[in-house]
């Protein structure tokens, strides 16, 4: 039997993935409001293919509790925030859990931690725990997640993954564990290599977008068409520059690569100002619409409008979302929040949201695309009239603003 600990974006699809693949799983997590949903048949967020995996988990005997279980492996899949101040991992949730695994688990039982992390922070922060309390028979691996919202189904299927263990023998058997459902290669090497080659992946991505996100400020400055200089660019064999836009979301890219400024900082250059330039990508937009207001001479910024709260498309995933980033600068200033709509957001999370699309578009002026959702690309002519700062080049009308 495996205790997943932990049921949010990455645990919950990894307990039903492994459950609906003949591996005997129960889910553990502290929210009981959040079990008592699963309990009653629901998933608790909005994924493709998400509800099809949960029904085949559910007859094939998932269980879901609060309780952390006895068994001989643990796959703990808890939140990693980051220090804002220092940029190191805040490991806080990972040693909690693993407290608690303590507790119940038989000797020789395997701890495989899922979450992102720094490179050493199972040897610095984790395994002290395990020493302090005697419970070094307790074999740790770490298995870094590789999926992103939107498409986790198909990824935890397909992706490559990576299992770092003390020997080889544990990093075999976990691996096995994993095979049950992944049909990608498995990668079986130390656990420090493993932590460092998840937060690489997503720092190579983040460094990349930040060039993406540099060459737009650029371009503006000097009035050129970032996207047409970019498709020209990319038609050269070995150059593949990405698409810039209004900001960097998600627990992953936004995040991860702050871990290795936080522990090198004085080695990571390149890495803190890509970060920064996608941090500060919010502010250029809000910059950028203040430009566009005084040009069309509008001074109502409640006929302003984002479009999208989430931080990707087709997904309801507001983690870091740019928007929420680019609202919170408006705090900041002590302005009026501008309005916001997105259709996969239905509960109250910001002042000033609408719920309808028609009356979204209806009550504002110069609309804000911040997410490329399916329905707004279904929905363009609903934009003719309005003025509309495209951030994500998907509004094929005339005289549409762009970053």
């Amino acid at each position: 039997m495996v205790n997943v600990i932990g049921l949010g974006y990455i645990g919950l699809p990894t307990a039903l993935m492994m459950a609906s693949h003949g591996v005997e799983v129960i889910g553990t997590d502290y929210n009981m409001e959040l079990v008592a949903t699963l309990n009653a048949g629901k998933t608790t967020f909005k994924e493709d293919g998400l509800g099809e995996l949960f029904n085949d988990a559910v007859k094939a005997g998932i269980k879901f509790t609060t309780e952390y279980q006895e068994t001989d492996t643990y796959i703990v899949s808890v939140p990693t925030p980051y220090d804002k101040f220092s940029k190191k991992v805040d490991a806080v949730y990972v040693i909690a859990a693993v407290k608690e695994v303590m507790k119940v688990a038989p000797h020789g039982a395997t701890v495989v931690i899922e979450s992102t992390i720094s490179p050493g922070t199972i040897d610095k922060s984790v395994r002290p725990e395990l020493e302090a309390a005697g419970r070094n028979d307790l074999q740790l691996v770490h298995a870094p997640e590789r999926i992103i919202p939107g498409n986790m189904v198909y990824e935890l299927l397909h992706n490559n993954r990576t299992i770092g263990a003390d020997d080889k023998a544990t990093g075999e058997k976990v691996k096995e564990l994993y095979a049950s459902f992944c049909g990608g290669e498995i990668v079986v090497t130390d656990i420090r290599t493993a932590e460092m080659t998840k937060v690489v992946e997503n720092t190579f991505r983040a460094v990349n977008i930040a060039f993406a996100n540099e060459l737009a400020k650029i371009c503006r400055h000097d009035n050129m068409d970032v996207y047409e200089i970019i498709r020209i660019c990319n038609m050269h064999p070995r150059v593949n520059i990405l698409q810039p836009g209004p900001g960097v979301g998600g627990h992953c890219i936004s995040v991860d690569p702050w871990f290795l400024v936080g522990d090198y900082p004085s080695l990571a250059k390149v890495i803190d100002e890509s970060m920064k330039t996608n941090d500060g990508m919010p502010d250029f937009v809000l910059n950028r619409i203040y430009q566009i207001m005084k040009e069309i001479g509008l001074t109502d910024t409640s006929r302003v409008g984002l479009y999208g709260l989430t931080y990707k498309e087709n997904v309801d995933d507001m983690r870091e979302s740019p928007t929420l980033q680019l609202l919170a600068s408006q705090r900041h200033h002590l302005a009026t929040p501008l309005k916001s709509y997105d259709p996969f957001i239905t509960k109250e999370v910001v002042p000033n949201q609408i719920h309808d699309l028609d009356e979204f578009i209806d009550s504002c002026d110069l609309i804000v695309i911040m997410v490329k959702h399916d329905e707004i690309k279904e929905n363009v002519d609903k934009l003719k009239g309005k003025v509309v700062l495209d951030c994500q080049n998907i509004i094929d009308l005339p005289g549409v603003y762009h970053i």
